[in-house]
Order: structure tokens, then sequence, then C-alpha cells
């Protein structure tokens, strides 16, 4: 690989992923199955844009999906909001081949919180998932952690979830100033069903349709339910008749953060035009109240959801998660369950399933 090399692409039979070695987004993620091209992540409309000189590099080039740590608010090391893994340089360290597939590994240039970062992506032939891990070995301290994939839903979709405990506005509105931008929701609040979440003008939503209203900015945070080895999320794209699945364990990310981006924002270089959005972002923190808050006991922390990692000059911190990206059969509008078969993973709606080459063990760290 070319020393001055921008943009890396790894690719298995059926499915292929380019990251941005500038700040380590997914630049790209597409699959190829049932004659079919799906290739539903986002990138921001401004990518070729010139910025401003203080806007945060992840803004500048937001894409697809990226590591953050801290996730948020950057208030301890001194690194932008969503830490250096978002903002900063990643080096291609190899591509190599593997059992029935490919994977290829980076290696963040900075460190976090003297922690050596390094990301794995597997791509397996014919199988429609994106199997990426990240360690973090050595360091001291601790730090809160999310990956946060975005999803284009230019023409709506449903939204569904494994149980959750419930469901939660932070503090504090994403757009407070009405001259600068425009939240739905009712900030804080706490709720236990995702189809009726308060509104700020009086009302519920049903956030599972998104999206729910036109021109806002809002996010909810929901912790797992306990006692489920596998946990899920699934964004099904009704017009383009395919589906995202995130697959983790709670115990590498005991939260689901969704991020409704949609004209809410009127400020550069969001402009409005930031439409049809959707992080499914898996973390590990408190809210979005920042690195300190979310190492610190808090009201999350109290209730047995961790908030962030521990870090040790001897330790190495494994996460990892799948992501899914497939056709659906016509005539579904939902996913009801997933679950892990052998050596595939079905899909159920109301209308029937269907099930996809898949590695249970690598989600479950077998």
């Amino acid at each position: 690989m070319a020393a001055d090399e921008e943009f890396v692409t790894v690719e298995a039979r059926g499915i292929r992923v380019t990251v941005d070695l500038a700040v380590g987004h997914i630049r790209e993620l597409v699959v190829e199955r049932d004659g079919r091209q799906v290739a539903p992540l986002h990138r921001a409309p401004w990518l070729e844009e010139t910025h401003a000189a203080d806007t945060p590099a992840h803004l500048q080039r937001l894409s697809g999906d990226f590591l953050c740590a801290p996730f948020g608010l950057s208030d301890i090391d001194g690194s932008p909001a969503h830490g250096w893994p978002a903002n900063s340089a990643w080096k291609h360290v190899e591509t190599r081949a593997v059992d029935g597939g490919r994977q290829a590994r980076f290696e963040l240039e900075k460190r976090v919180m003297g922690a050596r970062v390094v990301k794995e992506f597997t791509l397996r032939d014919g199988h429609p998932f994106l199997y990426q891990r990240h360690l973090f070995q050595g360091g001291d301290g601790a730090v809160s952690v999310g990956l946060h994939m975005m999803v284009s839903l230019p023409q709506g979709g449903h939204l569904s979830f494994s149980p959750k405990r419930f469901v939660e506005t932070p503090a504090d509105p994403q757009e407070a100033d009405p001259l600068r931008g425009r939240s739905a929701l009712v900030y804080p609040a706490r709720f236990s069903d995702l189809k009726k979440a308060p509104l700020a003008d009086g009302g519920t939503a049903n956030l599972s349709c998104y999206p729910f209203d036109r021109n806002h900015e809002d996010c909810v945070m929901m912790p797992e339910a306990p006692g489920r080895e596998l946990a899920w999320g699934a964004a099904l794209r009704h017009r383009e008749a395919d589906l995202v699945l995130s697959l983790k364990r709670p115990e590498d990310f005991p939260s689901t953060l969704l991020w409704m981006s949609n004209g809410g924002r009127y400020y550069s270089p969001w402009n409005s035009r930031h439409r049809g959005v959707l992080g499914l972002e898996e973390v590990r923190t408190y809210l979005l109240a920042g690195h300190k808050a979310s190492i610190e006991p808090n009201d999350y922390s109290e209730q047995g959801i961790a908030t962030s990692i521990s870090l040790t000059p001897s330790s190495e911190v494994d996460l990892r998660q799948a992501i899914g990206i497939m056709p659906v059969p016509a005539g579904w509008d939902r996913v009801t369950e997933v679950e892990a078969r052998a050596e595939r993973l079905a899909v159920l709606s109301d209308v029937g399933e269907f099930s996809v080459p898949y590695d249970p063990a690598f989600v479950l760290h077998r």
C-alpha cells in the first residue's frame, strides 16, 4: 500500500468495505446479494466542500461508521469531540487472507489515554456482514466508547430492537436555540415505549417509524434489558427493500443511542440539508454527558449499566460488532426478531423469515 494512500478497500465475495484513513470512518460498505447491490450507510453531503478551520475532522469527513473514544464531549484528554479515533489518522497495517475471506488491520496513529487502538475488519465470502472489532491495548484510566454507524433513510423506514430497559432523552435538547435548529422531543424524559415518545409541543411520537417529524434533531438512549446473550437493532428501508442490522454482545456495548438527524440544524455545514439520517450507535457511555461524567459514578453505572472501559498498562479490551446489510423479501415492513442458528442468522418478521450465512462465534467472543 502506498504511504500516501487515502482510502483502503477490502473485499470478499459479495461484500466490500472502504475505510477513510484520515479519520478511520467507513466511507462505503456494499453488499451484493440476490442480484442486487445494497449500500445503505450514510455519507454527509458536504464531503467535497471546504470547511472552516475549527470544524472537527469527524464532521468534515462524516460517513458510514466510526469508533468514538471518548463518545461525545471530550472533557479530559484534550481531544476533539468523539476523540482521536474519530478525528485523526489511522495506519493500514495489513490485509491478509483468512479462512473463507479477508481481514484488514488498522492502527490509530495517536493514543487514547495511553492505549494503542487497533481496528480489525473481517469479511467472509457470501456473508452479508462486516465483522469488526476494536482493541485497546495498554493505557491508563477509563474512557467512554461508541460505534457511530449512520443509516441513510431518505424515504423512511421502520426501526426495531431487542428488548430495552427504558428509553431516555439526555438532559438537554440537541438544538435549544430556535435560530440554530430544532429538537422535537421532551428533554430530559424517560419512558418505556419507543412508540410513545413525549413531544415538546404535546402528544407523543412513534420513534419506530423514521422520520417521525420534519426538520428536527433528536436523540434517545436505550440500555439493553438484562438476560440476553445477543442484542440487535434493525433499520428496514421500505422503498429500497433492504435492511441494516447491528449485532452486539451487551457486555461490550450495554446501550444503543439513536441519533435522528432530519434537517433540524440550520448552521454550517448542516444548513438544513442533513436529512433522513439515523445514527444506530452502539455505546458504552452515560447519555451525552461526556468523558468525565461517564467514568464517574452516575445513574447508569449505579444500575449496573457500564458507561466506560477501564485501561491498564497490561490489559487488552476487545469490543465487537457485526454490521449486516441485505435485501429483504417483497412485502416486508419490519423485523420482529433475529436468531443465530448454527452457521446462519435467521431474520423474522410478521410475514415470514429468511436466513443468511453468519459467524455466530464472532460477536459472542467464542
